[in-house]
C-alpha cells in the first residue's frame, strides 16, 4: 500500500522535501507552483465532499467515474508541465488513486494525503 493511516503524513514531508532540494540545471526549484498543486486538490476536494456525504463504504458507480476521470486530469497536468509531473511522480499519487478501489476509507485517505502535500508544500516554501 502507498497510503496508510499511520504514514501517509511523513510519505507527505518526504515527498515534498526531496522536491524542494532538487534543482534543476538553472539552479531553478523542481517544485510544483502553488497554483498548479491547488487545481489538483480543488479536482480531489469536489469528489471528496460528495464521498463524505454518502455513508456507504462501498462508493457509488457515479463517484468511482469520477476518480477514474480523476486520475486521466492528473496524468494530463503531469504531461503538460515536467514539474507537475515530478511531483506526480515522487508523490506517487497515480498508485494512491489506484488504491482507492471503489472504497470510501481509501479515498478520505487519499485526499488527506493531498492535504498533507499542500501543507508541506506550504511549509516548505512552495510559490508560484
Amino acid at each position: 500500500m502507498i497510503l496508510e493511516q499511520d504514514t501517509y503524513v511523513a510519505k507527505a514531508e518526504q515527498a515534498i522535501k526531496t522536491l524542494a532540494e532538487q534543482k534543476d540545471r538553472q539552479g531553478r526549484s523542481n517544485m510544483v507552483t502553488t497554483t498548479q498543486l491547488r487545481n489538483l486538490l480543488a479536482m480531489t476536494a469536489d469528489i471528496y465532499n460528495e464521498v463524505c456525504i454518502s455513508m456507504d463504504e462501498r462508493l457509488s458507480e457515479d463517484i468511482r467515474g469520477r476518480i477514474n476521470y480523476l486520475k486521466v486530469r492528473f496524468l494530463y497536468e503531469a504531461g503538460r508541465e515536467l514539474q507537475v509531473k515530478k511531483f506526480v511522480d515522487k508523490a506517487q499519487i497515480i498508485k494512491a488513486i489506484d488504491e482507492v478501489k471503489g472504497s470510501r476509507k481509501n479515498y478520505i485517505l487519499f485526499n488527506k494525503y493531498m492535504e498533507a502535500l499542500v501543507a508541506y508544500h506550504r511549509f516548505y516554501g512552495g510559490k508560484d
